[in-house]
């Protein structure tokens, strides 16, 4: 399975796939399911806490830490996948909406180079 040829609607049924063998419903309500994503988002960050752009960048080209860095984006991945599959949320169509949504917000010629949130154009 690569990025070019998965589709989100495969993740999620690979994902139910693998839990439900595991009778994992029971512990994967919203709540538990949000809680793992900033748990496994915390743990990413620690990769690059107190590292300045150079560290980080050198991070990418050794295959060991990349290989970390790239466990916690899986564990992420899995838990925003879980919780979508659970509760039918269609995450191309909620991306879309929200983009639209951010292109409205921050249109490019009052953002371009800028990094101010919304509320403060």
């Amino acid at each position: 399975m690569t990025d070019q040829k998965t589709t989100i609607e495969d993740l999620k049924k690979k994902v139910q796939s693998f839990c439900e063998a595991r009778d994992w419903d029971q512990y994967h309500n919203a709540k538990d399911l949000a809680i793992g994503i900033i748990t496994e988002a915390s743990e990413l960050l620690e990769h690059f806490r107190f590292k300045n752009e150079a560290e980080i960048e050198k991070f990418f080209h050794d295959p060991k830490k990349k290989g970390e860095i790239e466990s916690e984006l899986a564990d992420i991945l899995w838990f925003l996948v879980r919780i979508a599959q659970r509760y039918d949320i269609d995450l191309s169509k909620t991306l879309n909406a929200k983009i639209a949504l951010n292109e409205k917000r921050y249109p490019v010629e009052k953002v371009k180079g800028k990094s101010v949130k919304y509320t403060e154009l």
